[in-house]
């Protein structure tokens, strides 16, 4: 399965690089043909609706982990009544997510009536239905989903994903030049979710041969596995309120508008999630195999700082070029009325950095079955950004769920989750900042560099956006290659080029 971890890593960065670039053209032309106040409509309402995901109840992270428990035992009868108690399951939270999300519909005036005009409270209601369905759909394929993640198939799961990347905005386009708006892209979403759940229903049960015990519901399994996944429902709690919630409340304390202006700051906020989670994602298998058969604490703690050391790479790039070139970028990407966008955006990914280079740290507490600290942490941080989003939207509107956001991440996911690690879950958090600070010190030089230089040439045009972006590219990889890669990542690099720049040769 290595090789398919390569893969699904390679995958995955393509994955990002299209779905960012795509991204570089989809935003914009939402709010041209959308409109700032529809696309902030747009983002209140998919954000409360994608609060019905709370009824999976983190029972979908729990999958993976009973999967490998029953697989290193080698009992294939206990694989299939986990199927079958994860397909009742999820029959039933599909069920519930369409009745309240159609109350929700129901309700859209009461829930927006401070924020949002009524002819916006319409588009809402009218959103929430057609969303409603695109979330139930999306929970009921977390059943075939969970099982592909755990064969490790990640080439198949990130081919799809770039599926959804590329044919989500197409579909909307065409439906937006045939005027059907906000409204339009709802149907885009809905329409490749469906497409995406008849793919991963026939590759789980014809390729990988799924295979489901229905003739009883195994009360003990769930009652296990609801054990288990109580504190992941904390961190989806926390996740709703970090992600989503600041939309609502923007839309129900302060404007449309200032909805627009945060929905973009967290549209580029994302890339820094994506760039992170994907090489993640993939070491979950590995993670709860390595605790399944020797919690070996040594080897666990090598693999995060692996991990988190090219994590950190691949963050500070990105971090350090937002930082060169994102003013420009902005005002001319969104618009002169969203150049804030950059401001809050570095204030919420400079803190971010701690949480996103050890997030297979999460994986290996969930594998630990350790992860109840991290939930009730995040929860009362969740709590600080929701009081201070609210105490404060009315008052300066989008830069409160901002405020909020900092104080979370630094509390929660950076003071408190290294202490945690160190010396209750018995990672050497020494020696993995040991390793990370390097890229760091490294990253923070190039980028002083290169924003010194800007002061003399500055960023005014796209040709200037492209040298800028190249130049600190170049001195950035190189600083890299020459100051943090080892003696042995420096000879595997340059045997990689020699053998690439012979082929054609041959």
């Amino acid at each position: 399965m290595a090789s398919q971890r390569k893969v699904g890593v390679l995958l995955g960065y393509s994955n990002i690089l299209v779905k960012n670039l795509v991204y570089l053209v989809y935003t914009p032309m939402l709010l041209h043909y959308v409109g700032e106040i529809d696309y902030g409509v747009y983002q209140s309402t998919n954000s409360f609706v994608f609060s019905l995901t709370l009824l999976t109840f983190g029972f979908s992270e729990a999958y993976v982990r009973f999967y490998m428990q029953f697989k290193a035992k080698k009992n294939d009868k206990r694989i299939q009544e986990l199927n079958g108690t994860y397909l009742i399951l999820y029959v039933g939270i599909t069920t519930i997510a369409i009745i309240l999300g159609l109350l929700f519909a129901a309700n859209a005036h009461i829930i927006f009536s401070k924020g949002f005009t009524e002819s916006q409270v319409s588009l809402a209601r009218t959103l929430m239905m057609i969303m409603t369905f695109n979330i139930a759909l999306s929970l009921f394929s977390t059943v075939f989903d969970a099982y592909i993640v755990a064969h490790e198939r990640f080439a198949f799961q990130q081919t799809r994903q770039l599926f959804t990347t590329l044919m989500g905005p197409i579909l909307s386009y065409l439906l937006l030049l045939a005027g059907l708006g906000a409204i339009g892209v709802a149907y885009a979403q809905l329409s490749v979710t469906i497409v995406l759940l008849v793919l991963n229903m026939r590759f789980a049960i014809k390729t990988l041969g799924m295979k489901f015990q229905l003739h009883k519901f195994d009360i003990q399994l769930l009652r296990a596995i609801a054990v288990f996944s109580a504190w992941i429902f904390a961190n989806q709690l926390c996740e709703l309120a970090n992600q989503n919630l600041p939309n609502i409340l923007l839309g129900m304390f302060a404007s449309a508008q200032a909805v627009s202006i945060f929905a973009v700051a967290v549209q580029i906020r994302s890339i820094f999630y994506s760039l992170s989670g994907t090489i993640a994602g993939v070491f979950t298998p590995l993670i709860n195999r390595i605790v399944a058969e020797s919690d070996d604490n040594d080897q666990l703690t090598h693999l995060m700082t692996r991990v988190g050391r090219y994590q950190a790479m691949a963050f500070l790039w990105v971090w350090g070029g937002f930082i060169v070139v994102g003013h420009f970028f902005v005002r001319k990407w969104a618009g002169e009325n969203f150049s804030v966008v950059y401001w809050m955006v570095l204030a919420m990914v400079t803190p971010l950095f701690i949480p996103l280079v050890q997030n297979t740290g999460i994986e290996i507490q969930r594998a630990k079955n350790r992860h109840k600290a991290r939930g009730v942490a995040y929860l009362l941080m969740a709590v600080l950004n929701v009081a201070i989003t609210i105490a404060l939207s009315s008052k300066i509107g989008y830069w409160a769920p901002v405020i909020g956001y900092a104080a979370y991440v630094i509390l929660g996911c950076g003071f408190f989750m290294n202490w945690y690690y160190h010396v209750h879950i018995k990672l050497n958090m020494r020696y993995f900042w040991s390793k990370v600070l390097i890229v760091i010190f490294v990253a923070i030089m190039d980028v002083a560099v290169c924003v010194l230089g800007t002061h003399y040439f500055p960023v005014s045009n796209w040709l200037i956006f492209i040298v800028w972006g190249v130049i600190y590219t170049v001195i950035y990889i190189i600083s890299i290659f020459c100051l943090v890669f080892t003696k042995q990542e420096q000879k595997e690099v340059v045997g990689k080029l020699f053998a690439i720049l012979k082929k054609p040769i041959q």
